[in-house]
């Protein structure tokens, strides 16, 4: 990692203890079709499917160059079994889908499961993260099988520091990738984790090459899910540090938050479009969060940092039926936390690192 050439940093701030309001006594019974609904109030209207765990690049604050065990083909959730929870979930008012891995597009057959995901009653919109390695070869058929929204991960525009970040030199075919989108109506964000002792040197030139294009870039607070443990706050670029950089240079006002999301935009003065900031650290969001995650093994998560995980890959195959799921599903949200905690002591990161959980 680049050492830190920009002189001494006032330590992260972590986001303030938040009171969590009082869980509500009782829930709904869990065969209606009442709003799928947290013990605080919150629903849930939107579902990170992880379709892999497999990614092709060794991004160096996620995961080890080499001796990754993924997990074997019979643990992975085939398609059948992913179309029938998101139809079991969409029952029970999900809108909307984000493809996640691991680096979605190492699915064989990825546009044909989207396209299923697609025709499921209630699902509005179908987004997608990737790293764009594979997506030029893709696009047309994502794009066609139902992808609404494309978010696309660059944390550098030098092909040298990208390289270096991804121990990859795959910079052209990601640019190759957004070539493909820009023949296609759809929406694409940018997305960049925010690292200290790099991102400071890199962020402007890196939203000068989003402004170029028209596109909104994001930048992500690093999170404690590498697969090697190693992350600590001494890694944290925050959100406040990258947006005072950019703002030196296009200064930026704050735009309105929307409900649920997990950035908080400002828009350029000169009107040169948005950046955005997930400051899932010191600024999180879990107020009104309303996700579930899915992974690749089909285990349902109703945070990105619980330690629980609800198994409804062996219910499926146990034969289960939807009414079963749907109480399986109603009882792991019912218990949701109030967010990720990472403000008090001893917290723990989760057991999976973010390859394995999903995006």
């Amino acid at each position: 990692m680049t050492p830190d050439t920009t002189g001494a940093r006032s330590p992260v701030r972590a986001a303030p203890p938040v009171a969590a309001p009082a869980a509500t006594a009782t829930h709904p019974d869990a065969t209606t079709v009442a709003p799928l609904q947290d013990g605080f109030g919150r629903v849930v209207r939107d579902l990170r499917v992880s379709v892999t765990d497999v990614c092709n690049l060794r991004c160096t604050y996620c995961l080890p160059e080499s001796g990754i065990q993924w997990l074997p083909k019979d643990e992975r959730l085939d398609d059948d079994e992913t179309v029938r929870l998101v139809e079991v979930l969409a029952g029970l008012g999900v809108r909307t889908v984000r493809i996640t891995g691991g680096e979605p597009l190492a699915r064989a057959h990825l546009p044909a499961l989207i396209e299923r995901i697609d025709a499921v009653p209630g699902i509005e919109e179908i987004s997608m993260t990737t790293n764009g390695v594979l997506l030029s070869r893709h696009a047309d058929a994502l794009v066609a099988a139902g992808v609404d929204r494309f978010n696309v991960s660059i944390d550098s525009a030098n092909p040298a520091r990208f390289a270096e970040l991804t121990r990859r030199d795959v910079l052209p075919a990601v640019l190759r990738g957004l070539e493909a989108l820009d023949r296609h109506d759809v929406g694409v964000k940018l997305n960049a984790v925010a690292l200290k002792g790099i991102t400071e040197h890199e962020c402007v030139d890196l939203v000068g090459f989003a402004r170029e294009r028209g596109l909104q870039l994001r930048f992500i607070e690093v999170m404690p899910l590498d697969a090697s443990g190693d992350w600590t706050e001494d890694h944290v670029l925050t959100g406040e540090e990258v947006r005072a950089l950019i703002h030196e240079r296009w200064p930026v006002d704050a735009l309105e938050r929307a409900p649920s999301s997990t950035a908080r935009v400002f828009r350029f003065r000169d009107g040169g479009g948005e950046v955005g900031f997930i400051s899932s650290v010191t600024e999180s969001f879990c107020g009104d969060c309303d996700r579930l995650r899915l992974t690749a093994d089909g285990q349902l998560r109703t945070c990105l940092f619980s330690h629980d995980e609800t198994d409804l890959r062996t219910a499926l195959r146990d034969g289960s039926t939807d009414e079963e799921l749907v109480r399986m599903i109603r009882t792991a949200v019912a218990g949701k936390q109030w967010g990720h905690e990472m403000h008090k002591p001893g917290f723990r990161p989760p057991d999976r690192p973010m390859s394995a959980i999903g995006g």
